[in-house]
């Protein structure tokens, strides 16, 4: 019996010990390449990207081209992030919510409404009404005020030199198509914000549009639903897109990373995406770390946070080698930034 016993031992100590070996070698394994190519979302030099959210939602109104405009005027070379829905007419706009009551003077749900009614009734996007859980108008409109309490219009914003305001006095509806030729060299995050079959159409017209344009090397598009996500994968492996096409995870992806990463067995991570666009902090856990950075780098990842508004917390990023940060007040990042060197 104590012989038996001791070849059971002597098998779960061999069995224990192969494990242990093979974790060792997986653990100092070469990291997988994510993104094969130069990777456009990681930080040009000491500084993180500075990315506009919604153009700086708190200093215009966010995703008009007006906010963009104004966020171009603060850093030459910032990235836009912006959100999208595909109108009743095919066309792709800028908008967080995939109703109009929220940022407008009118109600309805963009897909409702076709892009030329919006152009013709001069709708106007200036707005930050309140809504309910279902994003419907559920009080009196109110017209965009920045935090001083000052309401904004189009003629507010520094324009470059032979551009001038759309309109007056309403900030009108504005395509991707307008942000991608206004700003030409810069990098442009896409978030589809419609799911099922309207996001599936978003996504068409999309990729029409960054070829078109020739800008799938420096636009990046996400999406929090796991459908579109699984569809820029599928895209991909099936060559449907250019090595250039880039894509960030919808949650699970991001979730996926980092408990690879906890566990030292990121290696098995192996989705072609190019960048993370993290919170700081998520159920919990502390997402803003050197090491995550760190590892993201040896995959040829990005990692972008967002939102971040706090002076402290920019810092904080800095200092842990953030590749980009994601804010509402572009001016206030870039002091950040010249006050860093």
């Amino acid at each position: 019996m104590k012989a038996k016993t001791k070849k059971k031992l002597k098998i779960t100590g061999v069995i224990i010990l192969a494990i242990v070996i093979v974790y060792a070698v997986i653990v100092f394994l070469p990291r997988p390449q994510n993104f094969k190519l130069e990777n456009p979302m990681l930080k040009d030099g000491g500084l993180p990207i500075l990315i506009a959210h919604g153009g700086g939602n708190k200093e215009f109104p966010d995703n008009t081209l007006e906010a963009f405009y104004n966020a171009y005027s603060v850093d030459k070379n910032v990235m836009m992030e912006t959100d999208v829905s595909i109108t009743k007419d095919g066309v792709v706009i800028l908008s967080h919510d995939t109703t109009l009551d929220r940022k407008t003077n009118v109600t309805g749900a963009i897909a409702d409404w076709n892009y030329s009614d919006l152009i013709d009734q001069k709708v106007d996007f200036g707005y930050t009404n309140p809504t309910d859980d279902n994003d419907c108008l559920s009080g009196d409109r109110e017209h965009f005020k920045d935090e001083n309490g000052v309401e904004k219009f189009p003629t507010d914003v520094e324009y470059p030199d032979g551009i001038e305001p759309r309109d007056e006095k309403v900030f009108l509806a504005t395509t991707l198509e307008e942000l991608i030729v206004s700003f030409p060299d810069n990098r442009i995050n896409v978030e589809i914000k419609q799911k099922g079959e309207l996001g599936f159409k978003a996504l068409d017209e999309i990729i029409r549009l960054l070829e078109e344009h020739n800008a799938f090397d420096r636009v990046v598009l996400a999406s929090f639903h796991d459908d579109i996500y699984e569809e820029y994968k599928r895209m991909q492996a099936a060559g449907e897109v250019p090595e250039t096409f880039m894509y960030s995870p919808a949650t699970d992806g991001a979730t996926k990373f980092f408990i690879l990463q906890l566990l030292k067995l990121d290696v098995f991570f192996n989705d072609g995406m190019c960048v993370f666009q993290l919170p700081t902090e998520q159920k919990g856990l502390n997402l803003a770390t050197k090491s995550l950075v760190k590892l993201a780098h040896k995959h040829n990842l990005a990692v972008h946070y967002w939102t971040i508004n706090d002076v402290d917390e920019m810092e904080m990023l800095i200092e842990i080698g953030a590749d980009g940060i994601m804010t509402d007040y572009p001016h206030r990042l870039k002091e950040v930034y010249e006050k860093l060197g």
